[in-house]
């Protein structure tokens, strides 16, 4: 499979585990101008070294600058724009007709990408925008293959990007007013507060007797997510979205954890490379999740709603970080508390993949002998038989 594994790298140290988990290529944000407010986000100067580090690894990094911009911010975004270019970064990812005319008028030699915040939903847009030097559309998550492909035939020269993985938005593709009206936090200007995640309860003055009431919307007293989309899932539907034309697949994420962002990139990588489905199906299984869907890949869909709670647990708990490997000792730092006797597995891009082994003997950063690993991110050395790397996790299954 030629397409290109597209992942989120919400830090640098994001960036390093991304690239570790085999993804071609990723997007990532600056400390200004991003839709990620939240994320750790990247300096100039850390900007400058992902750029270097991703081209010496044969990889790319592309640049989000995908607010909604008022005249104030332009200015500086032209001057940003100049400074991605200079930086070398294979594109800017923008959503805002007048940020694309202001980074084509600033920066003409930086590649432009069109976010997915555009909403692009028809081969006539595709096409608009073609003419206005974008070079790949992100397509909105709502558009079945079936369009996709009628896209791709009608305007070829343009690369075609789409989401395969993550968390979805109840509005198109991120238009969303209800974090700015319940908390004040713009989603357009990278504030979201993911309000629609809340459990809802609904209350409604009854025309007939005046009396306001609760609307019986529950299953029970907990309340309902009656606007907390699932998730993405699409590893069974690559090679179609390939054939339809979609040259980028793209996983969501800035947000999410590293391990997280490991377990679903070595998944996809996995999958795209060949290796058996159910076991890829099965990884994206062991980080926590929504319940997932195909959303509207193959036409309408009506159960696209998790009502029944913010998200699921998965079915294994991360334990630590690999720091290295030397003489038959493993080195991590500690994330969750294990113990001699604790039977831990690999999560690995490379053959040690799924491989466990029991803990037997470990001591800490002193040298000193330990049973309870129980202090977080106290680095710890086990003996392992297997010559794990830097970048490696260790995790345990969950106990039923």
């Amino acid at each position: 499979m030629k397409a290109e594994l597209l992942a989120p790298a919400g830090s640098y140290a994001k960036l390093l585990t991304a690239f570790h988990f085999g993804a071609d290529a990723a997007y990532v944000g600056g400390k200004n101008f991003s839709l990620r407010a939240f994320a750790d986000n990247f300096s100039s100067e850390e900007l400058k070294n992902a750029v270097a580090f991703a081209h010496r690894n044969g990889k790319k990094l592309y640049v989000t600058a995908n607010v909604f911009a008022r005249n104030a911010d332009l200015q500086a975004m032209e001057e940003y724009f100049q400074f991605l270019s200079r930086s070398g970064v294979d594109a800017a990812i923008l959503s805002d007709p007048g940020v694309v005319y202001a980074a084509k008028k600033a920066a003409p030699e930086l590649s432009v990408h069109l976010s997915t915040q555009a909403n692009t939903t028809n081969k006539y847009a595709v096409k608009f925008w073609t003419e206005q030097g974008v070079s790949r559309v992100i397509l909105a998550r709502e558009l079945p293959v079936k369009d996709i492909a009628e896209i791709h035939d009608f305007v070829p020269e343009t690369e075609l990007e789409a989401f395969v993985h993550g968390a979805m938005c109840i509005s198109y593709s991120g238009r969303c007013l209800l974090s700015d009206y319940l908390d004040g936090r713009s989603s357009n200007k990278g504030a979201c507060v993911q309000s629609c995640r809340w459990n809802y309860e609904v209350r409604a003055l009854n025309a007939t007797n005046g009396k306001s009431e609760w609307l019986p919307i529950e299953e029970d007293g907990r309340g309902a997510y009656i606007f907390n989309s699932k998730d993405l899932n699409m590893i069974r539907r690559l090679q179609e979205l390939e054939t339809a034309g979609v040259s980028s697949f793209k996983i969501e994420g800035r947000m999410k954890s590293g391990y997280y962002l490991a377990t679903v990139i070595n998944a996809y990588r996995r999958a795209m490379d060949g290796a058996e489905l159910s076991l890829a199906e099965t990884e994206l299984c062991n980080v926590a999740h929504r319940e997932y869907t195909e959303a509207y890949a193959f036409g309408e869909n009506s159960s696209t709603v998790n009502y029944n709670d913010s998200q699921s647990k998965g079915e294994y708990v991360y334990i630590a970080d690999v720091l290295g490997y030397a003489e038959g000792w493993l080195e991590a730092e500690m994330r969750n508390r294990f113990k001699k006797g604790d039977v831990l597995e690999i999560l690995s891009p490379d053959g040690n993949f799924g491989k466990t082994f029991v803990v037997a003997d470990m001591v800490d950063s002193n040298g000193t002998e330990v049973e309870d690993a129980k202090l977080v991110q106290e680095k710890y050395k086990l003996r392992c038989p297997y010559p794990v790397k830097q970048g490696d996790y260790l995790r345990r299954k969950t106990q039923k």
